[in-house]
Formats: structure tokens, sequence, C-alpha cells
């Protein structure tokens, strides 16, 4: 109960916390109140030029005179008539025989009326005042002062005040609005602290999939939570991971599940952060980082995207280089060997460009472990549907395992944003649940773009697409290492006009004839122009780039050529720059090879489709008419495939095995032994 009514009691007097825009408006409300520190707001002022001055005067309706001698200028009270006849909104409340402000006879006052004017010099001004006074126009006072005005010191000083105070405001924009604010928090740590005071923590639970990454990151959290255990075998924690893998794969949330489950503080930052314009800015904030951590040890500091500060030194130097992102990298170095292997503190960080990182970096004693995520396998993408759909609602028409098929190559990231997307499809059609149909929707517009039903075609460049699709799907059809066929349309899509999915193998090694029947499929859209409507048009342009990549990476990385065996002049390290690795002799038997693949391949899908030429025409009418065929379609035509997918072996174990509650170490893997 103390503590509800501790915590009530907060949230009635909330501390009002000081900001330093409040000093800006201080100042703001100052030079409005010294600019009219000197004004009455209750006269009425008129500035008039010398001539028409004195002719007031002249004619006895100025009361007296206060001269600035400092800015030649003279400001004449006038009497009441004077002030009625200069200013018209001046409403005379009784007869008056007094001047200027006093009080008339009925004991009402006037408001002060005042004209100004320049004065032509001190002397000229003295001589009219004498002659004004042999004619009895004017018996008042007048009075020599020096102006007051915060005009001249305004205009004077005003311009240098502002360039501080656009100064003062850039330098806070700029460091952050570090722990002391302003210029002072310029080189202050930017990185973010999840503790256990957060209500959002993160666990294994929340991770799908990455049950070998999991493994190793468990290591990690046994370290921070059992420190002694390693220790008294004379073991050292290790300082710090590399997550590395391609984007959205889920290397930053890992990171923070490794936090949440050891229960320790979490230190976020970006490797983007430490970078910064002024000269050591950057490493102020990698020490100051490395001091917090050290302070809340143990923890873990995790930082994503370390290339953007970790990037290996001495590139390209004849290109300019930033000295303060090398000045940083130094400083990183420096403090992952400044504090003790069991302090406690243990660095993570992401990337997904691990070959640019310099070498220093990646040395044993920083970075000692290297934590490959991956992009999901089968049974990964089913745990991770199953995770995203925790909040969708579904009816008995989903099926995950087909999901997790049609989605090869998929990240976690695009696994979420298909679940997303499949909601939002339902949600516009008015739908109670979202369908089977509303997920294969949102596959298709994740892959192949939006379906663009307005594009006009004429009967011709239909017909044209139909059997150039039917081609492709008739030769896959018929081929071993092919991918299946899953459905094929002829509705625009995207940048296509055309499109066939299938369900690619998901193979770690591939075979020499597993290119060459992807190739052969590929050219088969083409085969089928030339036979069936004895013409070849621009619609395989795509087909065309694909299988001359294929059949290059064949001959000069895979050393598959009959010609050039054993030869790869793939190079990792992307040394060979703008030069060529080998001679233009050998560049031409390149080529020579490339197009011989081509061509064997080429003549191969005329082959297939001349034996099959009545079911790819069925297929081809069946998609005019249609639009769109699916796997049932050329199952019915074609038959049933011989050969059966890795996949669908995969998924057939998968099934076959005992449903029991699965954890992160034994998700369903690929199920198949490693070829080597």
């Amino acid at each position: 109960m103390s503590n509800n009514s501790n915590n009530n009691k907060r949230k009635q007097n909330p501390k009002v916390k000081f900001n330093f825009y409040w000093i800006y408006g201080l100042i703001a409300a100052s030079l409005f109140l010294l600019y009219f520190i000197d004004s009455d707001f209750s006269s009425y002022k008129k500035d008039v030029s010398w001539t028409e001055f004195q002719n007031i005067a002249q004619k006895g309706g100025i009361s007296h005179i206060t001269v600035f001698s400092n800015k030649l200028t003279a400001e004449g009270t006038l009497t009441d008539s004077a002030a009625r006849k200069t200013f018209p909104a001046i409403k005379e409340t009784a007869p008056s025989k007094t001047v200027g402000n006093a009080p008339n006879n009925t004991g009402s006052v006037l408001p002060k009326a005042v004209v100004s004017t320049d004065i032509p010099s001190t002397d000229k001004f003295e001589e009219a005042v004498a002659a004004w006074n042999e004619s009895g126009a004017f018996k008042g006072d007048v009075k020599y002062e020096k102006s007051s005005d915060f005009s001249n010191f305004f205009w004077g000083f005003g311009p240098i005040l502002l360039l501080v105070l656009f100064y003062i405001l850039m330098m806070r924009r700029m460091g952050g609005g570090g722990p002391s604010g302003g210029v002072f928090g310029v080189g202050k740590s930017k990185a973010k602290l999840f503790d256990k005071n957060n209500d959002q923590k993160v666990t294994f639970v929340d991770v799908a999939g990455l049950a070998e990454a999991k493994t190793e990151v468990a290591e990690i959290v046994d370290f921070l939570k059992n420190p002694k255990r390693y220790t008294e075998l004379g073991g050292k924690i290790p300082k710090g991971a590399l997550l590395v893998g391609p984007p959205g794969t889920g290397k930053t949330l890992l990171a923070k599940a490794v936090a949440g489950e050891a229960d320790v503080p979490f230190f976020s930052m970006s490797g983007s952060d430490f970078v910064e314009m002024f000269v050591g800015v950057g490493a102020s904030r990698v020490r100051d980082l490395f001091q917090q951590a050290k302070e809340k040890a143990p923890c873990i500091v995790f930082i994503d995207e370390i290339d953007a500060v970790g990037r290996a030194r001495g590139r390209n130097a004849n290109m300019g280089g930033n000295d303060e992102r090398e000045n940083t990298l130094n400083q990183l170095l420096t403090e992952m060997d400044g504090f003790g292997s069991n302090s406690g503190v243990i660095i993570l960080a992401a990337t997904n460009r691990a070959d640019i990182l310099d070498k220093a970096l990646m040395r044993a004693g920083r970075f000692d472990r290297q934590i490959y995520v991956d992009l999901p396998e089968l049974g990964d993408r089913k745990e991770i549907f199953n995770v995203h759909l925790r909040n969708v609602k579904i009816d008995g028409s989903v099926d995950i395992d087909l999901l997790a098929r049609q989605t090869p190559g998929f990240s976690g990231a695009d696994i979420a944003n298909v679940c997303n997307e499949a909601a939002l499809i339902a949600a516009r059609h008015g739908k109670k649940a979202v369908q089977r149909q509303d997920f294969m929707d949102a596959v298709d517009r994740i892959v192949g773009g939006l379906e663009k039903r307005s594009k006009i075609t004429t009967v011709e460049e239909r017909r044209s697409i139909a059997y150039h699709e039917a081609g492709h799907a008739t030769v896959s059809w018929h081929l071993q290492y092919a991918h299946p066929l899953i459905k094929v349309t002829i509705v625009p899509r995207g940048k296509a006009l055309g499109a066939a999915w299938y369900l690619p193998e998901e193979r770690q090694i591939e075979p020499k004839q597993a290119i060459l029947d992807e190739i052969c499929s590929l050219m088969a859209g083409r085969v089928a122009e030339e036979l069936y409507l004895g013409f070849i048009d621009t619609g395989a342009l795509n087909d065309l780039e694909r299988a001359t990549k294929m059949a290059y990476a064949m001959v000069t990385f895979y050393g598959m050529s009959d010609r050039l065996p054993n030869v790869s002049y793939y190079d990792s390290n992307d040394s060979y720059g703008f030069t060529k690795p080998y001679s233009e002799t050998r560049a031409k038997v390149i080529d020579e090879e490339v197009q011989r693949i081509i061509n064997e391949q080429y003549e191969r899908a005329k082959q297939i489709l001349v034996e099959h030429t009545e079911g790819h025409n069925q297929l081809a009418e069946l998609l005019l008419q249609r639009e769109v065929i699916y796997t049932e379609d050329a199952e019915r035509i074609f038959g049933p495939r011989q050969w059966t997918s890795r996949t669908e072996e995969i998924l057939k174990a998968s099934e076959e095995a005992p449903k029991e509650p699965s954890t992160p170490a034994d998700s369903p893997q690929d199920g198949t032994a490693n070829p080597e």
C-alpha cells in the first residue's frame, strides 16, 4: 500500500523539469520590456516635420519642450487645444483652461499629446526658441537630455545576440541533448538504457526460429548469470559477439532477448550515433558509453549497424577519408581492450556487411565470437508465422505449412509484412477473418507487385503472354531439378505482363544439372513463342538476363565448363577492381562456352515442348480463358509430376514426426544430410 500511495503522490505532484528554452523566453521578454520601458502607453505621439513643429510653436500650441542632443530630436508637449486639432481621436470631456497633462477645472485629465521632430542643429533650435519667446508664443521650459532609447542598442548588438542564440540552439541539436544538455552534451553517449524497470522485455519466447543462434547466445546469458562456473576453472568470459546476417533476420531482436533472459541492463546504440561532424566527438561518446557500462556491470552493450564506424581503415585512401570515423574506431578498439575479460560487460554488435569490417575489430579478444543469423529455413518460417499470427484472426482455410513453403528466402521481417498485408487485404474486402486467399494475395503483392488489371493489352499480346508462360510451366513440369509450379497468371502485376510462381528448392549445394535445368526452363518462354506463334518478342528480356548470368557463373565462378574445368575467377575480397583476371583469349573462350550452354538448353527446351505440344496448347488456352491456373490444372493435363521436390520431402517428414511441443533446440529443420 505504501508503494501505491507513493506512486499516486508522484502522479499528483509531478516534478517540473527545467527546460533550457525557458532562458530563451526570458531573454525575449526582457528585450520586449526594455524596448517599451520608456514608453507611455496612455499618450499620443506623432512625428512631424521641422516646419510643422515651428508652426505649432508659433501658434502657442506647445507647453514645454525636451531636446535629445545626442539624437538631434525634439519632443514638444501640446496644449489641450493643439492636441485636439492634431489628434482627432481625443474627445473633449470638459472645458479646459490648463495645458498639457494638468487637471482641468472639472478635475478631469486629458491624455498626454506629443509631437516629435528632427532639428537642424542645437544652435538653430535655440535661435528659434528665442524668437518664440520674444513673440510670446512659447513661455514654457526647454530641457536638454540624452536619449535612453533601447533601439540604438538593439540594432547595434541585436544581430550579435541572435548569432549567439542561433549557435547555442544548433549546438544543442547536434549534441543530441546529452545529460548536461546544450553544447556540454555533445560528447555524451546517445545509448538507450533498457533495464528491469522497463515494461517491454524481450525473451527467447518472442524470437521464433534461429535455433542455432539461440544456442550460441544462450551461453552468453549463462556467462552473465553464473560467471563463477567459468572463472573457477580458469576460463575467461568472452568480451564480445558479432551477429552477422542479412537484413530483417532478427539480429537486433536476438540481442534484446539476450538482455531480457539475463535480466541485466542493456545499452542499445547505433553505429551512426558515434559519427559526428565535430572532431573528437565520436571518441568521446565511446568513452562515455563504456564508462556507463562499467558502472552498470554486469550489463550488455549492443551496437547496431557497427559497419558505420567499424569499416576497415585505409581503404580508398586516394578517394579521401574520414579521419573522425577512424579516430572513433581507434577509441572503440582501445576501450574493448581496456576493461577486464571478467568485468561483466559484454559487447554485442550486429551488421550485414561483415566483409568490410576492420580486421583489428574482428580478432580474438575483442569480438571473440561470430554468430551467423541466416535467413530462416522451412521449419523456422513455420515458427515465425505462428508468432506473427498470434494477434491475427484467421479461419480454418489458412495452412501455415503451405505459407512456409511459399515464402522461401523470406526473412522474419518479410513474413511479418506478409501477415500484416494479408490482414489489410481481408479488412479491405470486409471479411471477419483472414483467409487463405488473402495470404496468397499478400505473397503475390510482395513478390510480384500490385496487380494492374487496368493495363490495356491487345488480343495478340495476351496470346503471346499466355503461350510464353505456358512454355515455362510445361518445361519445368518435366525437368527433375526445376522448381515445382504453383500458379501461372497473365494478369499484369508490377512491371511484368505475366508471371509464374514456383516453389524454389532450398538446396545448400546446387548440382550442375540443377543449374542447367533452371536455364532450360527460363529459355522455354522464348522457345514457345518461336514454335507456336512464329515470331519472338521482347517479353523474354528478364528470362534471357537471368539465364545469361547463370551461364557466366557456371563458367567463371563454379568451374563447370567442359573447356575451362576447375577454374574460378570469383574473388571474395573484390580485389580485381576494374581489371579482368584473365586474358582476352580466355575471355573469348568464356563467351563461346556461355553461348554453347545457352544454345544447348534452348534446343533441349524446344525438344520437350515438341514432345508435349498438345498439353502446352491446352495450358495456354486455359490461361487465356481463366487468366490464372494452378498446380491442379497442370497435373490434370500432364499427369502427376515424376519427381518429388526436396521441400515436399522435408514437409512430409515433419508431418510424420511425433507431434510434441517443440523447443528452439529441436525445431523442425532441413531434415536431410549434408551432401558433403
